[in-house]
């Protein structure tokens, strides 16, 4: 086994404080993520998506965010894909937010819903045109014989359609994961992290419990 005890980093940014906290779990998620788009890191809306199928086995993958507010985090992906079976079997899953520049992540958890066709519709547009090709040529997921054989599907959809819009296929769509914990974790020194976490209390109305975590 490889030893990798030695690949440490030390923590040296400012801690997270109740007080400093906003007073809701998207105030605060803005407040970050702008820090990152400030920060110019790449890929900043880049989030680990998280799933299980019937059985519990686990899965997950990086995809693009394309849209957060109050109601949840919102991402487009096949319908047919992995993540799309498993998300109709168990309409669930984890988000990770790896912002490791600035020694901070998010983590979400919640369940799962389509966002509609319109809405849809509204994530699929503004695509370029290579990545609308690619998502409708593509079965993600599916086992092909060859590179190849995607480039040549590519090609002969393009050529079909190029005078065309390309349109949504009904197996493409966008996802909006509605959060019951949102954590935001802020690294330390000593590995003393600061873990404060929003809970859904639906007991309460639907409101919000603030807690923190031991790291």
């Amino acid at each position: 086994m490889a030893d990798l005890s030695r690949m440490r980093r030390d923590y040296d940014r400012p801690g997270l404080r109740e007080e400093d906290l906003a007073p809701t779990w998207v105030e605060q998620f803005d407040r970050w993520f702008r820090d990152v788009v400030a920060a110019d890191l790449p890929d900043a809306n880049a989030v680990v998506v998280a799933t299980a199928d019937t059985d519990g086995a686990p899965d997950a993958r990086i995809v693009l965010l394309k849209g957060y507010d109050e109601a949840g985090f919102v991402f487009g992906t096949s319908y047919a894909s992995a993540k799309g079976a498993q998300l109709a079997a168990n309409p669930r899953a984890a988000l990770v937010f790896p912002w490791h520049a600035l020694q901070r992540q998010v983590r979400v958890t919640g369940r799962v819903e389509r966002i509609g066709d319109t809405a849809s519709d509204d994530l699929w547009d503004p695509r370029p045109r290579e990545a609308q090709l690619a998502a409708v040529a593509s079965v993600q997921s599916t086992v092909v014989d060859s590179r190849e054989e995607l480039v040549a599907r590519v090609r002969l959809l393009d050529e079909g359609t190029e005078t065309e819009k390309v349109p949504r296929p009904p197996t493409w769509g966008g996802y909006r994961v509605v959060p019951e914990q949102v954590e935001f974790w802020q690294g330390g020194p000593g590995r003393l992290h600061d873990r404060l976490r929003f809970v859904r209390d639906d007991e309460e109305g639907g409101g919000w419990v603030l807690q923190r975590l031991a790291p």
